[in-house]
């Protein structure tokens, strides 16, 4: 029985950039992003209407959003992961300086939202840009730290920093200390797999811890934020928190079913931050545990494309990347089980807004352009 092809097969001698591309674009990692975004839209189904209506908005405001900036995020992602290394580099040092002088002007002509003047406002839409500051740092700090292999004498390590002490400056006069702590564990992922000697880890905790006890005790807002979890007997309002547990202790195994979730409509920013309570209570412990794993898996998947890399360069940052993606996602559960203080980080490709899903299409579009070839070619019986 012969057998014909629907499409035409495209030959091992085709080297068109486009036949190479899709040969070493890691395709699990992009199935696992339109997997998430996915998902993220139908949660937008489950708590967009609720919040729409809070607000006066049309019942479907958010989903409708929701769909157009999944569609942007995912597009900006397979756009960016088409970029050589080299390009890859350029690019994300022109956007850096580019949000490095949005985030500057946004000090004094920002919009101020719970507590922090990240956004610019234009009209009926907004702009974060510290979400495209972190993973274009990233970028330009792996290409910083790894030219100590071609020039060793020059002060790339203290270079390196100083971009990043001038941008974790910006986050933290916003005040954005969420990010700015998700940024931090980032790059020290990223400086640690690039090799350098383990004293300055000691010195980035070390100056880490200094700094956070800091903010706890300079800024009101940090101090309540942290009291609300590690203080439970204090006299702050929990409200948040524990109508988040609720939500989740009411979903039980399986959920209270699609549509049926009750607690979701008395808490703030259900639809963004607080989305995965949501979907423990519609759709309970199994629905989570399986969210929570395919946050893993991509994880381990980038991280072990990203190990395979000879060129330091391209292994230092697409580190960086993928401890971006992960660290966020961790974080924003962590806040959703009352473990971690409230961030305000959104839960990767699944919370509803159009700056962070952007920021996410940009971090693991600059990763899949960084782990194509070496880093994603199998080795072996399992790969």
């Amino acid at each position: 029985m012969s057998y014909t092809a629907n499409a035409p097969l495209l030959p091992r001698s085709d080297t068109s950039w486009f036949t190479e591309w899709r040969r070493t674009l890691d395709w699990g990692l992009v199935a696992g992003a339109f997997l998430l975004a996915g998902i993220g839209m139908m949660m937008s189904l489950a708590a967009g209407p609720t919040a729409a209506n809070k607000l006066g908005y049309d019942t479907y405001y958010f989903v409708y959003r929701q769909v157009s900036f999944a569609s942007f995020g995912l597009l900006l992602m397979m756009a960016t992961s088409m970029l050589s290394r080299a390009w890859a580099r350029r690019i994300a040092v022109l956007m850096f300086f580019g949000a490095i002088l949005l985030m500057t002007a946004i000090l004094g002509f920002g919009h101020e939202v719970n507590g922090a003047q990240s956004w610019f406002r234009f009209g009926g839409a907004s702009m974060q840009p510290s979400e495209v500051a972190k993973p274009t740092l990233l970028v330009l700090c792996g290409w910083l730290l790894s030219q100590r292999e071609r020039y060793p004498q020059g002060p790339w390590a203290i270079v390196t920093f100083v971009f990043f002490a001038v941008t974790l400056g910006l986050f933290l006069l916003q005040p954005d200390v969420g990010g700015a702590a998700l940024l931090s564990f980032a790059f020290v992922t990223a400086f640690f797999v690039s090799g350098l000697p383990k004293r300055w880890i000691a010195i980035f905790a070390a100056g880490g811890a200094v700094l956070a006890v800091s903010l706890y005790q300079l800024v009101p807002n940090v101090k309540r934020r942290v009291d609300t979890i590690f203080n439970p007997t204090s006299d702050l309002d929990r409200y948040q928190i524990d109508k988040t547990l609720e939500a989740i202790s009411r979903g039980g195994l399986f959920g209270q079913g699609p549509g049926e979730g009750l607690v979701k409509a008395q808490i703030p920013e259900a639809h963004t931050d607080f989305i995965f309570a949501v979907m423990a209570e519609e759709y309970g412990l199994v629905a989570i545990l399986v969210l929570m794993g395919i946050y893993a898996l991509m994880a381990i998947r980038g991280f072990r494309a990203a190990s395979r890399i000879e060129d330091g360069f391209a292994r230092t940052a697409a580190s960086g990347l993928f401890a971006l993606f992960a660290l966020q996602a961790i974080i924003n559960i962590g806040v959703n089980l009352a473990i971690v203080p409230p961030t305000g980080l959104p839960l990767p490709f699944i919370s509803y807004g159009g700056s962070s899903m952007a920021g996410m299409g940009l971090t693991l579009g600059f990763a899949l352009a960084l782990v194509r070839g070496e880093g994603t070619r199998s080795r072996g019986q399992y790969g």
